[in-house]
């Protein structure tokens, strides 16, 4: 595990940026797993940045998405469809066959999640994963309590979570309840894994997922057994870490 302190979201958003970026120049056909909701937008617009600048390509590069709301057409402004299209792939040359979001609209959601799996494995896997981090520690939608074995799966929202998603959303009845959600089995299996987490309050579930007991009831404790892990925190997601203890023990 390593730890990045920044000092503020935007200097958050440059390093997680810079390390997609890499991955990418490194392997021009990486297989990348990226993550919605504010904490990565910054990241988007950073690496959008760079490909205009001409560093990047991604004619090669296959993306799979964390989740989508169940029951949200890709059409609707509040789809995580529509988030990756408006704030990251219209803005660079992605083949968008190489695109993959999980349907929250299909006949049969078992299969689509199956399918979902196969897909991922058929291309070999995930090569860097993009996480962001909820208050209660979930990951992808992966709510307290659920299994760590769990695959590509529907998810019943946590009302944490369903209030913390209402500011984007007309009201909170609005809110989907349920979305369909890698599972922390398939999180696990990629190769290399990028969590970003900004604003005060996320320190405490960044500290649980550092420090704390690894358990279903904290989602993100589970990184503490992955070979390659970066936290990217800023001043105020980290503001309950020891950053002495942290230089001793992941450094």
């Amino acid at each position: 595990m390593r730890i990045i302190f920044t000092e503020d979201y935007q200097q958050m958003s440059k390093k997680a940026a810079d390390i997609v970026v890499s991955q990418i120049i490194l392997k021009p056909d990486s297989v990348l797993g990226l993550a919605t909701g504010s904490t990565p937008l910054g990241m988007y617009k950073q690496i959008v940045n760079t490909y205009k600048e001409g560093h990047i390509d991604f004619n090669e590069v296959t993306t799979f998405n964390l989740d989508e709301y169940y029951g949200l057409d890709k059409t609707n402004n509040q789809s995580y469809y529509y988030y990756m299209l408006e704030n990251f792939f219209k803005n660079i040359n992605i083949n968008m066959e190489r695109v993959n979001i999980p349907n929250g609209t299909a006949d049969d959601i078992e299969k689509e999640c199956l399918d979902y799996e196969r897909k991922i494995r058929n291309c070999g896997g995930i090569d860097l994963q993009v996480l962001g981090i909820g208050r209660n520690g979930h990951i992808g939608f992966n709510e307290p309590d659920l299994k760590f074995e769990a695959l590509t799966h529907i998810v019943e929202l946590d009302q944490q979570t369903i209030k913390d998603n209402s500011r984007f959303f007309d009201t909170i009845e609005d809110v989907p309840t349920k979305a369909i959600s890698m599972g922390i089995k398939t999180i696990m299996r990629a190769r290399k894994i990028v969590l970003l987490a900004s604003g005060e309050e996320k320190a405490d579930a960044i500290h649980g997922a550092i420090y704390g007991k690894i358990t279903p009831e904290l989602p993100a404790s589970v990184l503490q057994l992955h070979p390659d892990v970066v936290f990217i925190v800023d001043k105020e997601a980290g503001s309950r870490l020891d950053l002495e203890k942290i230089q001793e023990e992941f450094l």
